[in-house]
């Protein structure tokens, strides 16, 4: 799950499918990887942090859910979702 990310299209007060529209990206797509269900292209990463105007490092920083509550995945190193 990326809260940053969501977090970030709240702050900038744009619906997810207007936002999607904007990008060129799929609404159902932008969705998943909002949820952590699908894990975003390159190209997805930079629309997305540009048009959000923040850096995609923290924008895409993937979050998991513990009986604590949401922390850091442990692998936050570039490339391990490939």
């Amino acid at each position: 799950m990326y809260p940053n990310l969501k977090l970030q299209i709240f702050k900038a007060g744009i619906h997810q499918n207007r936002l999607a529209q904007l990008l060129g990206i799929g609404e159902t797509a932008l969705s998943k990887i909002i949820h952590g269900y699908r894990e975003p292209s390159d190209d997805e990463r930079r629309k997305l942090s540009s048009y959000l105007a923040v850096e995609p490092d923290w924008l895409f920083q993937k979050f998991e859910q513990t009986p604590e509550g949401l922390i850091p995945s442990i692998s936050q190193a570039k490339g391990d979702n490939q």
